[in-house]
């Protein structure tokens, strides 16, 4: 079989959506504290490396195929691949493999600071089983959801071009259900340390996410038509979610920030990505902005709840999830194969639809990660201790640090040293001016608390 245009996009776009796991990590990594940067990053890679095998062994067969009970698909079916080999249908396991990857991948935002990394080495894989599979299989994969299933004949054919379900709502409900199970960081909303410590991390892990989103919503285009309105969509709605976040930020707080422009574009991505292939530009302009305002109230939430979701995967996530998978009940053009609307006189079946979804991966997600939650967190914990916490998840986890730029690797900033050595010095007068040197412990800088 001789390779196509198709197959090169899909592998481009395979490629684009991998690369989406680092650029979550540098984004997750630049928005908790310092000592905890490393691990978020690690939290990142270690999903891709254990999805990446249960994807070849068992996680693409339950996606795909002859289904149990419209559920998820035989596990044993293309067990290992080996059945695809020298069939166009191994380039798409590759890259919903990717979509695998990354969805577990942003659950772990919303337990940063304080989660063993074996705790969520043993949850990845099994979410990856028994939430993320059954979802894509039953909306995208031939199960309840999608056409022709028990669920689509009584509410409706459900419209999910990218995600907004499988990824988005999914992802969001863990880190929900998680983050109650784990409990707050200790000091939360208190401590004024529980800040980003580096923007510009946040900054590039969103323009990374932003490149890949294109790949990660266009892949699946099947015409040169709903590819140009996909990447047109792709562009747009985050825009406008950027400019509407920092808008309310500027209205409610007084300042637009970096970290408002970063948080609202991933907003727009996540509110575009299940509409992407089925609404004009001018709706993604008024979805972006929407999102943009919602999510900028929803992350604020946490606080008069007492939800420590650290880096506001649900407020993100969850918040943009909802509004993006509902907002096809109104402005989905009749396009596709779908019906219409609201707005483009398909009445309310399509809302039904969409409403129907979304129950459906609250209930299995949020009961789903409980299950699992409290399953790992009674046998071998979910969380550090308080001393591992105060000493940092880098340390305590995985014996190193993010910024080891002198002191033989102990994570001490040299300049901060030299610092805090002078002021010791001018502090003390010359009779104590060797005291620091003396006692051989350097001064750790502010900044990297």
């Amino acid at each position: 079989m001789e390779i196509t245009a198709q197959h090169v996009w899909l592998m481009i776009s395979a490629a684009m959506v991998l690369l989406m796991t680092p650029g979550l990590g540098l984004f997750y990594g630049g928005m908790t504290r310092a000592k905890a940067a490393l691990n978020m990053i690690m939290m990142s890679f270690i999903s891709a490396g254990i999805v990446g095998v249960v994807w070849v062994l068992w996680g693409y067969s339950m996606t795909t195929g002859d289904g149990v009970l419209g559920v998820f698909g035989n596990p044993f079916t293309s067990f290992g691949l080996q059945n695809l080999i020298g069939s166009p249908d191994l380039l798409k396991a590759g890259y919903s493999a990717t979509f695998a990857i990354i969805t577990v991948a942003l659950i772990s935002g919303a337990i940063a600071d304080r989660a063993k990394f074996s705790a969520w080495a043993l949850f990845v894989p099994v979410w990856i089983t028994v939430i993320y599979c059954p979802l894509a299989y039953m909306i995208w994969g031939g199960g309840l959801m999608s056409a022709g299933g028990a669920v689509t004949a009584i509410f409706g054919q459900v419209i999910d071009f990218a995600g907004g379900a499988v990824v988005e709502i999914s992802s969001g409900t863990a880190a929900l259900v998680l983050a109650i199970i784990v409990g707050q960081r200790h000091g939360f909303a208190k401590d004024p340390n529980h800040r980003p410590h580096n923007i510009p991390f946040i900054m590039l892990g969103a323009a990374i996410l932003w490149f890949g989103w294109f790949g990660f919503n266009g892949g699946a285009a099947t015409s040169v038509e709903q590819a140009g309105l996909i990447w047109v969509n792709t562009l747009i709605a985050p825009a406008a979610a950027m400019l509407s976040w920092l808008v309310t930020e500027k209205v409610r707080h007084g300042h637009p920030t970096s970290l408002g422009a970063a948080s609202g574009v991933v907003a727009g991505l996540v509110a575009i990505t299940p509409s992407c292939a089925n609404i004009s530009p001018l709706a993604a302009v008024g979805l972006g902005l929407v999102a943009g305002v919602a999510c900028c109230v929803f992350v604020d939430l946490k606080y008069r709840f007492g939800l420590d979701d650290s880096l506001d995967v649900v407020g993100v996530h969850l918040g943009a999830g909802l509004i993006g998978t509902l907002a096809l009940g109104f402005i989905a053009l009749p396009v596709n194969g779908q019906g219409g609307g609201l707005f483009y006189g398909g009445g309310i079946q399509q809302l039904v639809a969409q409403a129907a979804a979304v129950v459906i991966t609250l209930l299995l997600s949020g009961i789903g990660t409980a299950i699992i939650g409290l399953v790992i967190n009674k046998t071998v914990g979910f969380r550090v201790s308080h001393e591992a916490e105060t000493a940092g998840v880098d340390l305590s986890e995985h014996a190193e640090t993010a910024y080891a730029f002198g002191e033989m690797g102990s994570g001490f900033s040299a300049l901060g040293h030299m610092l805090n050595h002078h002021a010791a010095h001018a502090a003390a007068g010359p009779a104590k001016a060797a005291a620091p040197a003396e006692a051989g412990v350097p001064a750790k800088e502010d900044a990297f608390a």
